[in-house]
């Protein structure tokens, strides 16, 4: 199952292989450079059927760090086009993750000293549904007003624009890992008493507005997903019995697809962290709002991902750091799974290693590939 293709509204994925969206804090004032277009082109070209761009900031103060891409303005769309075209003349599916840091905003880069960015450095004031700070290494982030949060749900809908005119073709909402959106769905980091604050219905109403914004102007025919920490993994917090409501609320308002992560929300969280350890989330989920989804987590073997498929507990495999180990680790996959590869045929010489070739370099190659080598239709 791990190369069956996979319907999203009106595009098939080639296989059921995602690469999540990671981090690369490489983009001076929000750009995209040559750097994302490697990183990203490379996974597009190993094969993998949805190639995510990291996080892209809805706002200028939505950045982690002052490095993190962006797609706050105009200017934001070219170099990302350039992206978009490349992974989709590969034969996959460029997508991008809509997000905004919140209280965890204006922090160092990783391989920095940890620490926030002072004001004086370029940093800013992070914004968050209450004043509580991340932790004591963070600074203390203003509490937005309700003019505030709806100018949020407005920068997501814009964001949202931006990314349909640079040609990506699917849109993750990021709503996990102790970010903006997250902070405002666990009651650890939300203490208002307003209609964003409270119960659940006014916990996740931010969520619902900004899916409904970002509906108003994706196209139908394309897909939407929310990626989610399913548990905060800390007693009164977020949790799984939550997560597969919040699936049944947004999902009639056009989500397709549940990217299931967790954590995130607290620095000293007890996390079981091991093999797959986040799959029974996505499986609880798929089976319960009867809604697609994803598998994320140390998953990092053909086995392992044709496992969680064939069991029914998600409908696609989500891998980051196994990516940055393989990109082109869907090849080699297939390789062992013994399906015909998507090799692009630059790279058909070295489809088998251990089949002998005596011709020049040059010669025609007669591996099988599938026909997944072209661009996606509109």
């Amino acid at each position: 199952m791990l190369f069956d293709p996979l319907r999203l509204r009106g595009l098939t994925a080639r296989n059921r292989i995602m690469v999540s969206p990671m981090c690369q804090y490489s983009s001076p004032d929000g750009f995209a450079t040559d750097w994302h277009l490697v990183h990203l082109g490379s996974r597009a070209v190993g094969g993998a059927s949805i190639v995510f761009t990291e996080a892209n900031a809805v706002t200028a103060d939505g950045r982690i760090s002052p490095y993190d891409l962006g797609i706050w303005k105009d200017e934001h769309v070219g170099f990302l086009s350039r992206i978009a075209r490349f992974v989709r003349e590969q034969g996959s599916i460029p997508g991008t993750q809509l997000a905004h840091a919140g209280r965890k905003g204006s922090a160092r880069v990783p391989w920095e000293t940890p620490g926030a960015v002072p004001v004086s450095e370029g940093g800013w004031v992070p914004v968050a549904p209450s004043a509580i700070p991340f932790s004591g290494s963070y600074p203390k982030p203003a509490a937005l007003d309700e003019n505030g949060v709806r100018a949020v749900v407005q920068a997501f809908a814009d964001a949202a624009r931006r990314a349909l005119d640079a040609g990506f073709l699917v849109i993750e909402v990021h709503a996990a890992h102790g970010y903006l959106i997250d902070e405002f769905l666990s009651p650890l980091s939300n203490k208002r008493t307003d209609a964003y604050g409270g119960s659940f219905e006014n916990r996740t109403r931010i969520l619902r507005e900004i899916v409904a914004g970002i509906r108003g102007v994706w196209p139908e025919h394309l897909p939407l997903f929310v990626r989610i920490s399913a548990t905060d993994w800390v007693e009164g917090g977020w949790d799984l019995k939550q997560s597969i409501e919040l699936a049944k609320q947004i999902r009639p308002l056009g989500v397709d697809l549940i990217d299931c992560s967790s954590g995130g929300i607290v620095p000293d969280a007890k996390i079981p962290i091991g093999p797959g350890y986040q799959v029974p989330f996505a499986e609880a989920i798929r089976r319960e709002a009867g809604i697609l989804t994803a598998a994320v987590g140390m998953i990092t073997t053909a086995a392992q991902a044709t496992e969680i498929l064939r069991d029914g507990k998600a409908d696609l495999i989500v891998m980051a750091r196994e990516f940055l180990r393989q990109p082109y680790w869907p090849l080699h996959a297939a390789d062992e799974e013994k399906f015909p590869a998507s090799w692009p045929v630059q790279y058909l010489r070295a489809a088998h290693r251990d089949t002998p070739r005596r011709e020049p370099l040059n010669a025609p190659d007669s591996i099988p590939v599938t026909a997944a080598r072209r661009a996606i239709p509109d």
